[in-house]
């Protein structure tokens, strides 16, 4: 495919010392191919796959779709696929399945084994089927280290792996307002704007898993910003304030935030829907955590942030949106921001 033709010939051109998984016929391929023109991502020419149809890919896929793509999805629960199937997405059976149709691959999925059993496993994964010069691209919140190796396994085929984790929950993925972030060869990720373009704005990170670092210091700024939002109303409450003028007054000045923009009147009303599951961002903050370790830096801000959304998991709250952390308030200081309840005793 022109794409693949593409990216084969940029293999080539980057002092690409070829490794034993190489075998002479495909060198032979990649050599012939080199003076082919024909690098255009677009509907005629570029196949896309799809791994993992959740809240995110189920809302991103019809971008692609709508675009003109051919689309083809898998997902561990069928179900969930349906909406895109009925759009005209085909359904595949593997991961790998899905790759031997496509020449781009996305992933998204919950966590890094899932990562690792959908694009690494030997007998199921999409790198497993996917031909010498297509691309892995995964927007799954992950770890940099497992990026790092999924692109150096796809190397190792003459494949390209991108990490490109998103920003802006499920409003920005039905939007098409996502910050990507993504790590990885720079000419491969430009050649594949087209695409990213569909669903947002792609920042070009660095290597492979600067995507990855730059998502999870997201998070951590995410994380603390959640905490002083419920923090600041459960204060409010307690201190004989109408919550939701409060909120309105404040938008405006120094603490306005997209928190605030996000999930201020969504606590108000208590509407707890997840645009990401408390549980994934349990798992994001103790990747940080893992990382903070590995660096020897002190984050405490996190710290507290993850002991309160652990509190919130083990409540069984896990399946809820990331402002859900109010219930972990409420319940510490026996208040209620719901139908007017102030709760205990004041300040």
């Amino acid at each position: 495919m022109p794409l693949q033709l593409y990216l084969l010939r940029s293999l080539y051109t980057q002092s690409y010392k070829p490794t034993p998984t190489l075998s002479l016929p495909f060198l032979s391929f990649r050599l012939c191919t080199m003076s082919t023109s024909g690098d255009i991502v677009s509907p005629s020419t570029t196949r896309i796959g799809w791994i993992g149809t959740g809240i995110m890919g189920c809302l991103m896929c019809p971008h692609i779709i709508k675009a003109g793509y051919k689309l083809t999805v898998f997902n561990r629960t069928i179900s969930k696929a349906q909406p895109l199937l009925d759009l005209g997405a085909n359904l595949a059976l593997s991961p790998l399945d899905v790759a031997a149709q496509s020449d781009v691959v996305f992933s998204v999925v919950g966590y890094p084994s899932d990562v690792r059993s959908a694009l690494l496993d030997p007998n199921s994964g999409a790198l497993a089927g996917l031909r010498p010069g297509g691309v892995l691209i995964d927007m799954t919140t992950s770890e940099a280290s497992l990026a790092s190796e999924v692109a150096a396994a796809a190397t190792a085929k003459g494949c390209w792996a991108i990490d490109a984790p998103v920003s802006g929950g499920n409003r920005g993925a039905k939007n098409a307002t996502l910050a990507i972030f993504a790590g990885g060869d720079e000419g491969v990720v430009r050649r594949l704007s087209p695409l990213f373009s569909l669903l947002g704005k792609v920042n070009y990170m660095g290597e492979s898993g600067k995507g990855q670092f730059t998502k999870l210091a997201n998070q951590i700024i995410i994380a603390s910003s959640l905490v002083g939002l419920v923090e600041g109303m459960i204060y409010a409450k307690k201190a004989g304030l109408d919550v939701g003028l409060f909120l309105n007054a404040i938008s405006t000045g120094g603490a306005g935030s997209k928190s605030l923009d996000l999930y201020g009147s969504k606590i108000l009303e208590r509407d707890f829907q997840p645009g990401g599951f408390v549980e994934h961002f349990v798992k994001d903050i103790g990747i940080c955590l893992k990382d903070c370790q590995n660096m020897g830096i002190a984050l405490p801000g996190l710290t507290l942030a993850h002991q309160l959304y652990v509190s919130l998991k083990a409540y069984g709250d896990g399946n809820l949106g990331v402002h859900a952390l109010i219930l972990s308030l409420e319940r510490l200081n026996n208040v209620s921001l719901d139908d007017g309840d102030s709760g205990g005793s004041g300040c």
